[in-house]
């Protein structure tokens, strides 16, 4: 086992992987950090985070403070004497907190720094369109996601994927990446590269804020492209929403989790609604159409579109909104 005393910050699924590399490499984690059980759900019933579940299963020590600056928990946490502070998908740390071990806190964020520093950076690197992103372990400072790099890896965005396959397999590859980050760190030999020397003054540097619910609505006067990127960026979650209108005039809230794009020069009118009832829904938008794969009416389950015909009447008439 691993001499350094360790201690482990994360919250949600993203960070579990990395937590479980580091006991199966037998590192000692003497204590993890992650956010206060809430109530969640229409029964509003107490929910563990999945990093919490995950030490308890380990017999792990945990600590969930409110307030990273209580006066309470930052004795604890010295108490711990870490050598060492891991971050993944946590909270964004206070000084007094990264600044603790002896050898600092490093953090493992879900894109190639210094692109796509914030809050959401696999939703908006598939949102704009890119056919690239990564993960990057890099040493806590002073301003969010701008420490010294260590350690970079990429992986390729295919068209068709949403925020979620790319969620999936970054939490894999970044779990590799902060156990060689760690291994580099106990050698005394971590690469530390300033991010300004990886991106010259021509290069723009995309951001990546929390994702609020007006970012979500699909706005259908948008491109081909920019419509079919909002709804993959944003499935599963948060997801990308619209409206169906019928004839009628009755609107009807619906979420839409995967869809496909076809390119035309057939006249296309904008946001009318395109089905043959029972296999395919389809909306017209500038250049082609989207067509809608799997979507969950407000109060119902997600489903797919064959499913939602056979149960919902919806024909040529209507539009989106």
């Amino acid at each position: 086992m691993s001499n350094l005393r360790i201690v482990f910050m994360g919250t949600p699924d993203f960070a579990v992987e990395s937590l479980k590399i580091l006991l199966q490499n037998n590192y000692n984690i003497v204590g993890v950090i992650t956010a206060p059980d809430k109530p969640a759900g229409r029964g509003q019933q107490i929910q563990l985070s999945a990093v919490k579940k995950y030490a308890t299963e380990n017999g792990l020590n945990i600590l969930q403070p409110e307030k990273l600056k209580n006066e309470t928990f930052l004795t604890e946490l010295k108490n711990l004497k870490a050598d060492l502070q891991i971050v993944v998908a946590f909270r964004m740390l206070p000084e007094v907190v990264w600044n603790m071990p002896r050898l600092g806190s490093f953090n493992l964020h879900g894109s190639m720094l210094p692109q796509y520093r914030g809050a959401a950076p696999i939703n908006w690197a598939v949102i704009n369109g890119e056919i690239e992103t990564g993960v990057t372990t890099f040493f806590l400072q002073h301003e969010i996601d701008t420490g010294k790099i260590i350690y970079q890896e990429k992986t390729p965005i295919a068209e068709n994927e949403t925020a979620g396959n790319i969620h999936d397999r970054l939490m894999v590859i970044g779990a590799s990446l902060v156990l060689k980050t760690l291994q580099a760190i106990e050698k005394g030999e971590p690469p530390q590269i300033e991010q300004s020397h990886l991106a010259d003054i021509h290069t723009e540097i995309k951001h990546a804020p929390k994702i609020f619910k007006d970012d979500c609505r699909i706005n259908w006067s948008k491109s081909l492209n920019e419509i079919h990127n909002l709804i993959r960026g944003l499935s599963p979650y948060p997801t990308a929403f619209t409206e169906l209108v019928s004839p009628e005039g009755k609107t009807f809230s619906v979420k839409l989790f995967t869809a496909h794009k076809e390119a035309t020069t057939d006249h296309i009118i904008y946001c009318k609604i395109y089905t043959d009832s029972k296999t395919y829904l389809k909306i017209g938008v500038k250049c082609g159409y989207i067509y809608i794969d799997e979507l969950q009416m407000a109060g119902k389950k997600r489903m797919k579109t064959e499913e939602f015909l056979r149960g919902f009447q919806i024909n040529n008439q209507w539009k989106a909104l």
